[in-house]
């Protein structure tokens, strides 16, 4: 018999193949299904993230209005303030100065103690002290914040899926070396794309090991 012959003929070497090729199918199958559920469940996760974000910023827009409000009302009460003191109506000036906000007050008083009318270096109105602070303001930074970080949530989990989305496509080259070499009548040709077949199995898993996952309960 030639030494080709001998090449073809059945052994213990394409027993060792063939267990090897159907391993490598089983995992590269289960790894196939595995990705593709994780796949999808970091698409789900992204959807949940993206509604949670319109409501964020709902709740947002909400407490800018409200805040733009307040500010409105303050800045009417102390035009009128105003008004009346240079008017000189002590009586009309403090009862507009008793129906300032309370979140104004402070900003009002500190204002007041800078001497305004006798210091030039006093600010210009009590909006520019730091005492004057709203609620509905930082609320709705707050939640603009929240929405931001709620937003990269969103394209880390697209990443994540997009990642297990190509794993799918590392294990689907793995089945076709595998496949492949049970169609090669060398040995050493189908060796190497057992070979070939395993690298990339192997690379897929120690990349996916790096990944988050995501389990429904």
């Amino acid at each position: 018999m030639t030494a080709a012959g001998a090449d073809e003929r059945p052994g213990r070497g394409r027993t060792w193949q063939e267990v090897l090729v159907t391993i490598l199918l089983v995992l590269a199958a289960l790894g196939t299904s595995w990705s593709s559920y994780q796949a999808t469940r970091w698409t789900g996760e992204q959807a949940k993230v993206a509604g949670r974000i319109n409501a964020i910023r709902i709740d947002a827009a909400r407490a800018q209005g409200l805040s733009q409000s307040q500010s409105q009302v303050d800045v009417a009460t102390f035009i009128a303030w105003v008004d009346a003191d240079r008017r000189g109506e002590t009586d009309v000036a403090d009862f507009y100065a008793h129906r300032f906000r309370a979140e104004f007050r402070p900003a009002f008083n500190a204002w007041m103690a800078t001497r305004p009318s006798t210091n030039p270096a006093a600010p210009p109105t009590p909006f520019a002290m730091p005492q004057y602070q709203l609620a509905s303001a930082q609320e709705a930074e707050r939640l603009d914040a929240a929405a931001a970080a709620s937003t990269a949530e969103v394209l880390r989990d697209l990443q994540t899926a997009s990642n297990y989305v190509l794993t799918v496509v590392l294990y689907a080259v793995v089945l076709f070396f595998a496949g492949m070499s049970t169609k090669i009548a060398g040995r050493r040709l189908r060796w190497i794309l057992i070979g070939i077949g395993c690298l990339v199995f192997v690379i897929a898993i120690a990349w996916i090991a790096t990944f988050p996952v995501s389990v429904a309960v």
